[in-house]
């Protein structure tokens, strides 16, 4: 199976997300995504082993338990597919980062200024005066 299409699934990206930080018991992860997603251990099991089958976890035995790391290869390579992806959408969001900062920055002076969007001082929300018509 391809990474992407393993990594397609919320529950092994979960347990992913979970082994992140370091090394977990299979009994430690059956028991957060069980609580999370509400599959059994046997269903949590045949996702570790899909992991495992990509290539994207490791197991080692520990006494009894079953001890699961992320294996970092896969990870890299999808990460190095995803790089000119990256490339494209940085200029784009450079420029929205731009356009955002300009935003606010109008926002500020104008209300400094006291003035609205088109650069005009309101009309003083107490004056009651009825300028479109004139008075018989």
């Amino acid at each position: 199976m391809h990474a992407f299409d393993t990594l397609g699934d919320p529950v092994r990206r979960r347990i992913l997300e979970l082994l992140a930080p370091g090394e977990l018991a299979s009994g430690a992860i059956s028991d957060a995504i069980a609580e999370e997603f509400g599959i059994s251990q046997p269903a949590v099991s045949q996702h570790l082993r899909v992991l495992r089958a990509a290539g994207l976890a490791t197991v080692r035995p520990e006494g009894t338990r079953r001890i699961y790391a992320v294996a970092d290869e896969p990870l890299r390579e999808v990460d190095a597919w995803l790089d000119a992806f990256r490339a494209a959408w940085h200029p784009r969001l450079d420029a929205l980062g731009t356009e955002i900062a300009r935003g606010n920055r109008e926002r500020r002076i104008r209300a400094t200024n006291g003035t609205n969007a088109s650069g005009r001082v309101p009309a003083s929300p107490t004056d009651t005066t009825d300028t479109t018509e004139e008075s018989a």
